[in-house]
């Protein structure tokens, strides 16, 4: 296999990040001399969750064997699930904000036409739902577990108790219409036709789509991490991977 330098878009802090809680965690069980420093780790780790890179493809860059490459990502990985947001911690930084924007995303996975648990129709592809919670700039505040790609986005909101959490901190979340009958806290559009809908109903609607399209740009930034725009993984591993990715934004965006 080739292999030439290459650049990975995360900022500097993350790394450091990283490679602090790394330190710590060998200090901690003791270990003693290993192949990588827990900055070379802590690189790696970032290049497989933002440029998805194969472990082969790591293990070639960084002169470790796949097996090494895949403990060293899996070990950085646990670490950061661990430090993510709760959604007490979300709910308590919304509460300082107007208001919250809720919506659902795709994570699409490598499933085939049998795994139907896995199989959204809205997207028409096999993926796991993960709900995401905006502030209203848009900036990612939480996500939660990753949930089959078959479960609704109603479901998919009171099952991590999203909805209960907001409505007992009394915070207004607007989301759309596929949300409609979650609660009194979710805001949704006028439902119905756009021909027979009122004026003032249109212009409700208008105003509400403006503000929930920012949700957009939390879910983009959670798909700039490359490696959860197809995962290929197990199942069980991704609510790991999507929190281990949430730690690494909150982190480098403080």
């Amino acid at each position: 296999m080739l292999v030439y330098p290459s650049g990975v878009d995360v900022s500097s802090s993350a790394l450091r990040f990283l490679t602090q809680e790394l330190q710590r965690h060998r200090r901690t069980i003791g270990s003693r001399w290993r192949r990588l420093s827990a900055g070379r780790q802590a690189l790696l780790t970032l290049a497989h969750l933002r440029v998805g890179h194969t472990y082969a493809q790591l293990a070639a860059g960084f002169g470790v064997g796949t097996t090494r490459a895949y403990r060293y990502v899996a070990e950085a990985v646990e670490l950061l699930d661990a430090l993510a947001p709760s959604l007490a911690d979300a709910v308590r930084a919304a509460s300082a904000k107007a208001f919250v924007i809720l919506d659902g995303t795709l994570l699409p996975i490598d499933r085939v036409a049998a795994d139907r648990p896995f199989y959204s129709g809205k997207h028409k592809k096999h993926g796991m739902n993960v709900q995401v919670i905006a502030d209203p700039f848009g900036r990612l505040l939480w996500a939660s577990p990753a949930l089959p790609g078959a479960v609704h986005d109603v479901r998919a909101a009171r099952e991590p108790g999203i909805v209960d959490a907001l409505a007992k901190a009394d915070i207004k979340c607007w989301a759309d219409k596929g949300y409609r009958g979650t609660g009194a806290m979710v805001r949704t559009p006028c439902w119905g036709r756009w021909e027979t809908l009122s004026t003032s109903q249109k212009a409700v609607n208008r105003s509400h789509a403006k503000i929930r399209a920012l949700v957009e740009q939390a879910i983009a930034t959670l798909k700039a991490w490359r490696l959860l725009r197809k995962l290929r993984c197990s199942t069980t591993r991704i609510t790991e991977l999507v929190q281990a990715v949430l730690t690494l934004h909150l982190t480098s965006s403080e």
